[in-house]
């Protein structure tokens, strides 16, 4: 019963609290903050063990890494290898010097400095994340340079932990061997994780789709992002990291749209758990104590983390935007911090007070990250607007075509735009078919899609036109009704299997429709009259006559189309029409001849 008060009291907050800080223009992040502090030890006192909370809590960022990793091929990931580790190298190493030389001019022990350094170095992959997220710049050129650099300060957590208890004066001789150890499990469970990812997760994610249920395959998502992040997480390594592997290793798999729609659900509502956690973790009393000291801390590392972001991507573009919006982004303290105080505090590295001052500075450097984002807004707005260069707008390419259904027709209408070298995300329900187009070379998603989930997953709001190609008529107007309610400004080409099927569309606001065997059978039918004597001029003007005569009927007939009787006193009224149509040219034809 307490389990349930504590998910009523934080869905209750997020609820109140975050549409309140949108309406704010604060974003959904310090909404979810807020939310944390009214609900905390320090305001309302309604739930406790926040610790606790935070670290379960923490499984919204491992989706979050997961999904990057689904977006992210390992093409990618390569061609992205000077930005993770030139920028993010330097980023690491320029940041850790300054905050630890800083600390050291305060009066903290070098040991103490060097951890207090590497600690606040690292950003909040979350935080940073969702918030460029919600301003639509993970595409941009800081957004893509943000996320290169937080994938660097993640791989630098593995060295940072085996490194602190090494600093400590109790450590003996055999440190460096477990040092060594460490590194040597981290790098077997990398590799094995890279082994599975490769072959043995596609073939069970084969087999789930093939026989499972939807609710099935979901539960595979999970257990594989959850799994993956555990055995991480035994040998010492980041769970997040782990996720992160393991969804690069499915980005080229035919199930990672279905997968990434399949875990965006929990990964929203972790992540917004995740906030609220933190909100909750803030020590108000330590804040009240020393509101000086923490504000100037809190400040402190906020600026010097921005000029010295500011001075590495200065090396890499001369975009002033693109330099500001990642010194912006990235200039908060990040969860890892929490993690690295609490070790220097058991290694005997620095004192609990010093530790607890810097979690709150990294905290409010945390909630200050919106305000930031709103700050640079301000900036760049009053400062000369700098084109940005037209590589940094179009950094990847987005495929303006989704076609649904990859049978008959769907593969004909890849292959024609494949031609034409004009790029289409291909979706396609059925494992078996999946399985079978994939063994001649076609890049093709298995997934349902008449999911929204997965039509976001798969860009359907930055794709220009639709094609629906799915052969069965229902599982066709559902992927119709949604693509009309969700992404309106898709301009649809459909697939009809029958008449009744074109007249379901056309209820929908759907204008181009293609009958399955109409076109087909009126080359059959021309094939006929010319084998049969009548020429090839006269039967393809039959052929043509009757293609316009039925594509009029069938737009007219739309009004009645639910109507049988009257449909059929139509169909006889069009068919002694079009008779009376030929025999006409037939008579006036015999009159030319004499």
């Amino acid at each position: 019963m307490a389990f349930l008060a504590q998910v009523v009291i934080f869905l209750a907050a997020a609820v109140v609290v975050v549409p309140l800080a949108r309406r704010a223009g604060m974003g959904s992040v310090l909404g979810y903050l807020l939310a944390g502090v009214i609900v905390g030890p320090w305001t309302l006192d309604l739930v406790h063990d926040e610790q606790e909370i935070l670290h379960f809590a923490e499984f919204g960022v491992v989706l979050l890494l997961f999904v990057i990793g689904l977006e992210l091929q390992p093409r990618r990931l390569w061609a992205m290898r000077r930005a993770v580790f030139g920028l993010g190298g330097g980023q690491f190493v320029l940041t850790t010097a300054a905050l630890a030389g800083l600390a050291l001019a305060s009066g903290l022990p070098l040991e103490a400095a060097v951890a207090a350094g590497l600690a606040l170095s690292l950003s909040s992959t979350a935080f940073a994340l969702q918030a460029l997220a919600e301003r639509s710049e993970l595409t941009t050129r800081h957004g893509r340079l943000s996320f290169s650099i937080l994938l660097f300060q993640d791989l630098a957590v593995i060295p940072i932990l085996a490194l602190l208890p090494l600093l400590s004066p109790a450590s003996g001789s055999a440190g460096g061997e477990l040092l060594w150890l460490g590194m040597a499990k981290a790098v077997g469970m990398i590799a094995l994780v890279a082994l599975g990812g490769r072959y043995l997760l596609r073939y069970v994610l084969r087999i789930v789709g093939r026989f499972g249920t939807h609710e099935v395959f979901t539960a595979t998502a999970l257990l594989t992002v959850v799994g993956v992040a555990l055995l991480m997480e035994l040998v010492g390594l980041s769970m997040a990291l782990g996720a992160f592997l393991a969804g690069v290793l499915l980005a080229d798999s035919e199930y990672r749209h279905e997968l990434e729609a399949d875990i965006e659900p929990f990964k929203g509502l972790l992540l917004g758990l995740f906030f609220i956690a933190v909100g909750m973790s803030v020590n108000i009393g330590l804040v009240i104590e020393t509101p000086l000291t923490v504000l100037a801390l809190a400040l402190g590392l906020m600026l010097v983390k921005m000029l010295c972001l500011a001075a590495v991507v200065r090396i890499d573009t001369p975009n002033w935007r693109t330099v500001r919006g990642t010194a912006v982004a990235l200039s908060q303290g990040g969860e890892f911090a929490f993690v690295i105080l609490a070790l220097g505090v058991s290694s005997s590295l620095m004192d609990e007070r010093t530790a607890d001052l810097l979690i709150v500075a990294v905290t409010l450097s945390m909630a200050a990250t919106p305000l930031a984002f709103m700050a640079g807004d301000w900036l760049n707005a009053r400062l000369e607007r700098e084109p940005e260069p037209e590589y940094e707008r179009h950094f990847e390419e987005e495929n303006r075509v989704i076609i649904a259904g990859f049978g008959r027709v769907g593969q004909i209408v890849g292959r024609i735009l494949r031609l034409r070298r004009i790029g289409f995300t291909a979706l396609e329900s059925s494992a078996e078919q999946v399985d079978f187009v994939r063994r001649f070379g076609n890049k093709i998603y298995y997934g349902d899609a008449s999911r929204v989930e997965l039509l976001r997953a798969a860009k359907a709001d930055k794709a220009v036109l639709f094609v629906l190609a799915i052969e069965d008529v229902e599982r066709s107007l559902a992927t119709a009704r949604v693509v009309r309610r969700n992404f309106p400004h898709l301009t649809i080409f459909a697939r009809a299997r029958n008449r009744q099927h074109a007249y379901a569309l056309m209820d929908l606001g759907i204008d181009h429709i293609v009958r399955d065997t109409f076109h087909s059978s009126l080359e059959l039918a021309y094939g006929i009259l010319s084998e049969l004597g009548l020429g090839a001029l006269e039967s393809r003007r039959t052929v043509d006559t009757f293609r316009d005569h039925d594509s009029a009927r069938l737009i007219q007939q739309h009004e009645i189309a639910h109507d049988t009787d009257r449909m059929i006193e139509e169909a006889k009224h069009w068919t002694r029409e079009l008779e009376e149509m030929f025999k006409e040219d037939e008579r006036e034809a015999a009159g030319q001849d004499h």
